[in-house]
């Protein structure tokens, strides 16, 4: 029986294929986190009555935006992985929808149902299935991006939106799976303060703190 945090997702609904193998031909004892091409990602675009379109799978490609606005995005994270069965599970996939609904609120995004979100992410996983590493080798990290993609000179909501979805193996965030971390307590740079928008995974939470990762301890 799964538990709240996990869900199982049913491998008999018919997904685009580039190959027959079962698996990519991948080192999966050595994986890191990073980005790895795989084979579709899923696109969907909002439309004119504030409604997101049904959306479609496209092979993979390292996207770009040409968008004129203010830099409105989103991202969340998610997994899915395999068990010793072969069964492929994904790792709370309704709590992500939920929590980028909640940033593109604060944001005065327009944003996809429950519903439309987890769809996204099950055809995505299973365009990619030869991608999830075997058990206990790693999951297939997946990444839901929202963005506005249309044009606005002022202060203000984008009139168009994107939403994707991307997948890549990967091993351990950490290299050491288990132990203690060595944590480093900054006091100049910050991430969040009282008002602001830290509560929401948004683009503008991160980039600002990246300097302190080359500071010399």
């Amino acid at each position: 029986m799964a538990s709240n945090n996990i869900t199982p997702l049913s491998t008999s609904q018919p997904a685009p294929t580039t190959r027959e193998n079962e698996y990519e031909e991948n080192d999966w004892d050595n994986l890191g986190f990073k980005v790895t091409q795989t084979d579709y990602m899923f696109i969907a675009k909002s439309t004119l009555d504030g409604n997101f379109e049904q959306g479609q799978l496209k092979p993979f490609w390292k996207y770009s935006t040409e968008s004129l606005c203010w830099n409105f995005e989103l991202w969340t994270g998610t997994k899915a992985y395999k068990r010793e069965d072969g069964s492929i599970f994904l790792f709370r996939p309704h709590d992500s929808a939920i929590r980028m609904q909640i940033g593109a609120e604060r944001l005065c995004m327009l944003c996809l149902s429950v519903d439309q979100f987890v769809d996204a992410i099950k055809q995505t996983v299973l365009a990619n299935k030869r991608w999830i590493p075997p058990a206990g080798k790693g999951t297939l990290y997946i990444r839901p991006l929202l963005m506005g993609s249309g044009a606005v000179l002022g202060v203000a909501p984008a009139p168009e939106y994107t939403f994707l979805v991307y997948a890549c193996p990967v091993g351990n965030y950490f290299k050491v799976a288990t132990g203690a971390l060595s944590l480093y307590i900054e006091e100049e740079v910050h991430r969040a303060a009282c008002g602001g928008a830290g509560g929401v995974k948004s683009i503008t939470n991160y980039a600002p703190i990246i300097n302190i990762f080359f500071v010399s301890f």
